[in-house]
């Protein structure tokens, strides 16, 4: 083609549509970029002397890490701003007293540490609630109940104000951890209690992500029952154990490694939960028009899950048996709705190749990360303990868990798994992370015991 060739006009409209990344950012986009740099440069100046070298690195890796966030996803963006301002409040509002958590009404009501947690454990029930309600309302257009179904928009919009107060309650607790006494300070993802708040907002993001970029909210029935679930163990655990009062860390966990390797396994344990209720959802409606029972067994498996805490912990505690009578009785009527309204549900949800899809890039999401906190793992051990892996108990589960979707992702990639062996395949998936998660601390004692019940 020679240079006075004129190309057709469609592939000039074509050239022309392709801009560059840079050149699509918004004038948001570049605030909020700037924000972040002058947040990370403050942090940098007036927290340096809790912070050392590792940790000021880490400091500023994240910078790049959270512009490119919310460059990729802009409801992240809003909520971080959010987040922000909101904790800077409850900062100011401290003054570098902790006392006056009890005299200051938005701290002692709203924005302390333990009253946005809380607040997150109304609005995850609340969110679950009105995602189930919304559910039986409306039409099966999926496009018109996107747009249109007041009550299940309601339960996203709590979803987000949850993870958002989620956030705001970890920010503000780690600042309460450096003011109770020296070298007291420290991330708060040492504990169950603390993890268990991570878990919770983590899995509601991503499921937030993923209704944004498929249009539909009808998962999220499914989704934050997970997370319901998670909230109810997490105020039990609040109650016995007094859990919300902050502790210092122990010796072995008194690592910048643990800024790493924790929040990169949660990523993994919140969408591999994700995709182990889109495969339950999945189900649900591959088998939507089944009537013999003995066919109906994801919702008998459902409300083995649901009930298994009410069994397993209904005796740890004296007295608190009347909590878990109350919730085996929400599990049993969740159970029996959706086998009674299964036909309902299915109509609702999205194609089986939208669930295959979300299920699918949940797993490989979460499966990146966790190799990526299993290899941390390794070399905290290594500094912590001498060794770079010590089949701890543990150490043990994490290689099942990695075994087990390392196999699911070779055999949708080399086999072209899909449908209901694999929906059923995540299931027992999820049965196996939340082993490892917490039937480890419940049931064998190894080096990892800090979260003993």
């Amino acid at each position: 083609m020679s240079s006075t060739t004129k190309l057709p006009s469609h592939e000039v409209q074509n050239i022309t549509l392709n801009e560059g990344f840079f050149s699509r950012r918004s004038l948001f986009d570049w605030l909020f970029a700037l924000l972040a740099v002058v947040g990370g440069v403050y942090a940098l100046m007036h927290y340096n002397h809790a912070m050392d070298v590792y940790e000021k690195a880490i400091l500023i890796g994240t910078i790049p890490c959270v512009i490119w966030l919310g460059w990729f996803w802009r409801p992240a963006a809003r909520l971080m701003l959010g987040v922000a301002v909101v904790s800077l409040l409850a900062i100011w509002l401290y003054g570098g007293d902790l006392q006056r958590s009890e005299d200051v009404f938005l701290l002692k009501y709203f924005i302390s540490s333990q009253s946005a947690i809380l607040w997150m454990c109304m609005l995850f029930f609340m969110s679950t609630l009105f995602y189930w309600i919304g559910m039986f309302t409306g039409g099966k257009d999926e496009a018109d109940r996107y747009s249109g179904n007041a009550l299940e928009l309601l339960g996203s919009r709590l979803a987000w104000a949850g993870v958002a107060l989620a956030l705001i309650g970890t920010m503000v607790r780690w600042y309460e951890s450096h003011h109770i006494g020296a070298g007291i300070g420290h991330i708060p993802v040492s504990n169950l209690y603390e993890v268990f708040v991570l878990f919770c907002w983590m899995t509601a993001l991503f499921y937030l992500y993923y209704e944004m970029q498929y249009r539909t909210r009808a998962l999220g029935a499914f989704v934050m029952l997970v997370v319901s679930a998670a909230v109810g163990f997490l105020l039990w655990y609040t109650l016995v154990r007094e859990a919300q009062a902050i502790q210092p860390l122990v010796p072995a966990l008194q690592s910048w490694w643990m800024k790493l390797h924790v929040p990169a396994n949660f990523v993994g344990y919140g969408t591999f939960a994700l995709a182990a209720m889109v495969a339950f959802a999945y189900l649900i409606k591959k088998q939507a028009t089944e009537t013999r029972w003995y066919k109906l067994a994801p919702l008998w498996l459902l409300g083995i899950v649901l009930c298994f805490e009410p069994i397993v912990f209904r005796s740890s505690v004296s007295g608190m048996s009347s909590y878990w009578a109350v919730y085996f009785g929400v599990s049993a009527l969740i159970v029996a709705t959706i086998i009674l309204g299964r036909k309902t549900i299915a109509a609702r949800l999205p194609a089986l190749e939208v669930l295959d899809d979300v299920m699918y890039k949940s797993i490989a999401v979460g499966f990146a990360f966790f190799t990526i906190a299993t290899v941390l793992g390794a070399l905290w051990a290594a500094e912590a303990w001498g060794g770079y892996w010590s089949w701890d108990p543990k150490e043990t589960w994490a290689l099942i868990v990695w075994l087990n979707y390392a196999a699911w992702l070779h055999m949708r990639l080399m086999k072209g798994l899909r449908g209901t062996v694999a929906a059923w395949w995540a299931l027992v998936g999820l049965a196996i992370t939340t082993f490892a998660f917490i039937g480890v601390n419940m049931f064998l004692s190894g080096l990892h015991s800090y979260g003993t019940l």
